[in-house]
């Protein structure tokens, strides 16, 4: 089975309005993103979807995180951010959260600062267009449900 097949099948496992998320934000990624990787885990808690300059987990600038109810955009080293308006979530060492509640919140200035931010400290710069791939990484043998319950 090919990638795009592959990954298909683990979204279709999701809600048809949280499937059409995905999709979406796939979708929008690669087109601000032409040239990542896109590194892609089916785990136990939730599909993530990885993007950075290459097949390195370590040096992923932005995922998917991809939930029976919603999806958000992680920013991978978010904690590093300057983020005035407090858009982003998430209490970890590292990761800080963006949901995407509506179409075009990453066209917002706010947020487009906060991904320019984001790729200007990336350990390695994102290649031109068509330089990435697509990556299955993982799958679980044991999930969560994908559809809420």
């Amino acid at each position: 089975m090919d990638a795009e097949a592959q990954i298909e099948s683990f979204i279709i496992k999701f809600s048809d309005d949280v499937a059409a998320q995905i999709r979406a934000a796939r979708a929008e990624m690669r087109r601000r993103l032409p040239g990542a990787y896109e590194l892609v885990y089916d785990n136990y808690n939730a599909l993530a979807i990885g993007y950075g300059p290459n097949e390195k987990t370590g040096q992923a600038v932005f995922s998917l995180a991809c939930f029976p109810r919603r999806v958000s955009l992680c920013f991978v080293r978010g904690v590093d951010l300057d983020d005035p308006q407090g858009l982003l979530t998430g209490e970890g060492n590292q990761v800080r959260f963006l949901p995407l509640t509506e179409p075009g919140v990453l066209d917002r200035p706010e947020v487009r600062a906060l991904w320019d931010q984001a790729l200007a400290r990336a350990a390695a710069p994102i290649g031109p267009a068509g330089s990435g791939r697509t990556i299955v990484k993982s799958i679980s043998a044991k999930q969560r449900p994908r559809r809420p319950a």
